[in-house]
């Protein structure tokens, strides 16, 4: 319900405002006219845009929580998010010319930075703690080799600066048909992963007795999530915290079953992404606010308060 809402004032609302009979005529109409352009041109192809950020983002998060039994997992958080954005950004300022190759570039450049935070973190085996704190140092350190491409290209970084808050203002057909195929293929990876998931919650040895082959199934299902990711951040820029609160929200509703977590995360994601870029279009109206800044407010808050509750409970 909530993602049919989301996607009805995402293309009925704007500066100029439709309802949905009038949206469902003028879209049968066809043709030419201001209005057709304004729904199928802008409006329709920037809302499935940030359906399918949302989904890959909330995906993402939610095999990262699960394969490493870590609550604060994020793709934002253990640093594939930067890896992958500033693997992009390298293409968008350095190789105007090569932006198709950006979805595999940032997907390249989000592995190395698992591999980078996987390495710093590895003490007979992944420590939680460790890798958030190794995520959050990558993230620093990809994050000022960005501001220094800004410094060392000024001249060329303007078409980055919405691209790094987060947003999807000018998303095209083309951002959709890159996107897709993505979330297609994590979405079928991921559902029939949902097994291996939920055995890795068991604990690596019941895991083992189960038939699970652990270091190959942890491996395919992080390249899985880095790829999700890596989609994610080269059509909406560098947007967080998606997959940090989406599935603890959705846990709340449908327990630790990944059989049911990962459908339910998927339409969460979906409907908190177009939902957050509805108000980002409309709350201050004419002026937009990138849907990074929404979700900063609500995922800060929200880490904090899972970090509180954390250290809580292991005193």
């Amino acid at each position: 319900m909530m993602l049919v809402l989301a996607i009805l004032a995402g293309i009925c609302q704007g500066v100029a405002v439709f309802s949905p009979g009038e949206v469902l005529r003028i879209l049968l109409e066809g043709g030419a006219s201001e209005y057709y352009n304004i729904l199928y041109h802008i409006r329709l192809p920037r809302l499935l845009t940030g359906v399918l950020t949302g989904i890959n983002l909330a995906l993402a998060g939610c095999i990262l929580q699960g394969i490493l039994r870590n609550p604060l997992a994020d793709p934002g958080i253990i640093g594939v998010s930067a890896g992958a954005g500033l693997a992009a950004m390298v293409v968008m300022i350095i190789f105007p010319d090569s932006t198709s190759l950006v979805p595999l570039v940032a997907f390249i450049g989000a592995m190395a930075s698992v591999a980078l935070v996987f390495s710093l973190s590895w003490e007979n085996g992944v420590q939680p703690l460790r890798m958030v704190l190794a995520g959050v140092a990558v993230a620093v350190f990809f994050g000022g080799a960005m501001t220094a491409l800004m410094v060392f290209y000024s001249d060329r970084v303007q078409g980055t600066v919405n691209w790094m808050a987060g947003g999807f203002a000018g998303r095209s057909w083309s951002h959709v048909h890159m996107v897709l195929p993505y979330t297609l293929l994590g979405l079928a990876g991921t559902f029939l992963g949902s097994r291996w998931l939920n055995a890795l919650q068991m604990g690596e040895d019941t895991a083992r007795s189960l038939g699970v082959k652990v270091e190959q199934v942890r491996l395919c299902l992080l390249v899985l999530a880095a790829l999700l990711a890596a989609s994610a951040v080269s059509a909406a820029g560098m947007l967080g915290f998606v997959g940090l609160v989406i599935p603890h929200m959705v846990r709340l509703v449908t327990g630790s079953d990944f059989d049911y977590l990962l459908p339910a995360s998927a339409l969460w994601g979906a409907a908190l992404v177009a939902g957050a870029d509805v108000a980002a279009r409309v709350a201050f109206a004419p002026i937009e606010i990138p849907v990074g800044v929404f979700m900063s407010f609500i995922g800060a808050p929200f880490f904090l308060y899972l970090l509180k509750k954390g250290m809580k409970g292991g005193r």
